[in-house]
This record gives C-alpha cells, sequence and structure tokens, in this order.
C-alpha cells in the first residue's frame, strides 16, 4: 500500500480517536488535546515547505503568529466579527508571505533559513514595540472564541470539536494537495531542482505557490491557538516556536504529512512532563532537537523504520 494510503487511514484513526477521547477526557487533557491538534495543522503547515519542497524554515511562527494578531487587532479594535477577523488574518498572511518570497525565493537553502529566520525577528520586533496596536510586551487579552450563529465555542469541550473539525478539514486539504501532480512536482524539486528545470518546470513558481499555502495553513494554527488561549503576545513570532514546529517534523516524519501531527503530540506530552520536573524544559528540548538533526534530519520515525530494514551482520 502507498505511504500516502497508510497517512490517509493514519490520519482518519487519528480524528476518529481524538473525537472519542475529547468526549471522556477531564477540561485539563481536552486542552492538551486541543493543543496536539493546532500544533498538528502548524506541524503539517511547515512539512509543506520542509518535507515535500526542500526548503526548511526558521520564520514559520511569523505566519502563525501574524494571523492571531492580525484576527485579534480586528476583533478587539475594530469590532469586527468572526468570519470577517479571521478571513482579515489570513489575507494578511498569505499576502506576507507573497510579498517575501518575492525576494526570499532568490536565495539559496542556507540563505533562506537565515531570511526566513530574520523576517519573522522583524515582526516580532514590530510586536514588541509597537505597543498602541500591538499592545508591546502585554500582548492584546481579552479576545472571546468564535460563535457561528446560535451555536457558541466558548466552553473547552465544543471548542475542541470545532479545532477537530478544522484540523480534519486542514488534513484533507493539504492531502488532495501533496497527492496531487502539483505535489509530486513538489517532489521533484526537492529531490533534483535542477533536473525538473531541465525538464520545463517553472520551478520557482512551484515553490512560491508551496510557500503561500504553507502560509496559509500556519495562519489557520494560529488563530486556533489565539482563540484558545483568548491571548495573543510577541511570543507568538519567536524563534522559538519557528524551532517547536521544525522540531515537531524532526520528531515525526518529514515529507509524510501525517508524521509531523504525531511529532506535535509527542512535542505537547514531552514539554508537558518536562516542565512537571524542571523549569529547564526548553534546554532538554533544545538537545533532544540538537541530536535528531545531527542524526535524523528526516525525522526520528524514518530513522527508526530504515534501521529496522537495515540488514543484520551476521558472524
Amino acid at each position: 500500500m502507498p505511504a500516502s494510503r497508510w497517512g490517509a487511514i493514519g490520519a482518519a484513526a487519528f480524528v476518529l480517536i481524538a473525537a472519542i477521547l475529547g468526549g471522556i477526557a477531564s477540561p485539563y487533557d481536552t486542552g492538551l488535546l486541543t493543543q496536539m491538534l493546532i500544533y498538528g495543522i502548524f506541524a503539517m503547515s511547515l512539512d509543506v515547505l520542509h518535507g515535500y519542497t526542500g526548503m526548511p524554515s526558521l520564520g514559520h511562527a511569523a505566519y502563525f503568529g501574524l494571523a492571531a494578531y492580525v484576527t485579534a487587532i480586528c476583533s478587539l479594535k475594530l469590532g469586527w466579527g468572526f468570519p470577517a477577523a479571521a478571513s482579515a488574518g489570513l489575507a494578511a498572511t498569505a499576502l506576507a508571505a507573497a510579498a517575501f518570497h518575492l525576494l526570499a525565493l532568490r536565495t539559496a537553502r542556507s540563505y533562506y533559513l537565515m531570511i526566513t529566520l530574520a523576517f519573522s525577528q522583524v515582526l516580532w520586533s514590530l510586536a514588541v514595540s509597537w505597543t498602541e496596536v500591538t499592545g508591546g510586551d502585554n500582548g492584546l487579552p481579552g479576545v472571546k472564541r468564535p460563535s457561528l450563529g446560535a451555536w457558541s465555542v466558548a466552553s473547552d469541550g465544543r471548542y475542541f470539536y470545532f479545532v477537530l473539525a478544522i484540523f480534519a478539514v486542514s488534513t484533507a486539504m493539504l492531502y488532495v494537495f501533496v497527492t496531487s501532480p502539483f505535489g509530486y512536482a513538489l517532489r521533484g524539486i526537492r529531490d533534483n531542482e535542477l533536473r525538473m528545470r531541465a525538464l520545463g518546470y517553472r520551478v520557482w513558481a512551484y515553490k512560491y505557490l508551496a510557500a503561500i499555502v504553507s502560509a496559509l495553513f500556519a495562519g489557520v494554527a494560529g488563530e486556533l491557538y489565539l482563540f484558545l488561549n483568548s491571548f495573543v503576545s510577541p511570543s507568538a513570532l519567536s524563534v522559538t516556536v519557528s524551532a517547536q514546529v521544525l522540531m515537531m517534523i524532526l520528531v515525526g516524519a518529514a515529507g509524510t504529512l501525517f508524521g509531523p501531527v504525531l511529532g506535535a503530540c509527542v512535542f505537547v506530552i514531552l514539554q508537558y512532563v518536562l516542565s512537571t520536573y524542571t523549569d529547564r524544559w526548553l534546554f532538554v528540548i533544545g538537545l533532544i532537537y540538537v541530536l535528531l538533526a545531527l542524526y535524523a534530519p528526516q525525522g526520528a520515525l524514518i530513522y527508526l523504520r530504515d534501521r529496522l530494514k537495515a540488514p543484520r551482520s551476521t558472524g
């Protein structure tokens, strides 16, 4: 069975299990499950760039935080309703990605990694210094969870199922995207860009559209995270968040779409467990990230699979 088919089955099983757990979990556990789903969307969005197109980024938090900030500003300061504010957040994210990648795609891979980091840091600095609009270090608290007509998702349980529905739709859309001819062209660009150019593919255009799609789904995750906490601060744009989502891919399996979702679940659980024992849990996670980057750059799951398949020497 193709790996993409296994991924679809795994995603469907994950949604079913999450729906069951959401109905029996405590309020605190429901919050953890909601975080897993949100980070799962965020990780899949980066995997479109890193895993399928071969463009690792250290600034993906820029889109995550930008969507959250624009949605919060439209909601709190302009008084817009949920559909208009959320649409404005996604539109701002898409426009930012489109404008930024006109320049960023002119760089090589290593330079692309650094310029994405610089872009994220510029937005972080703007969020810290533009206090009249962003609230500075205090952020923007008091964002209410959305109401869809007469149906409100203010409670943690209802909001979990709201996020689960968006997760299922996002996963289905991304699955169609990466298994389409466009998605297979992205794999070709990742594996051998020069050959794809020789075959007549407009490599720049493929990368450009992939970057915008990736940014849009990162924006979806950012907005969901905003409504989960009813709050956004400059930390949503920080390099720490970008490194965390990259680690989720490395824990899972780059280029498999659903592997990063498993990585997101492991990360949330790991964060919860480590933070109960030490205040320096970020140091431990950072050490794990370094080890994964050195020894399993394609993901821990792929590394384990290859180790299990490796022939054992007899002697």
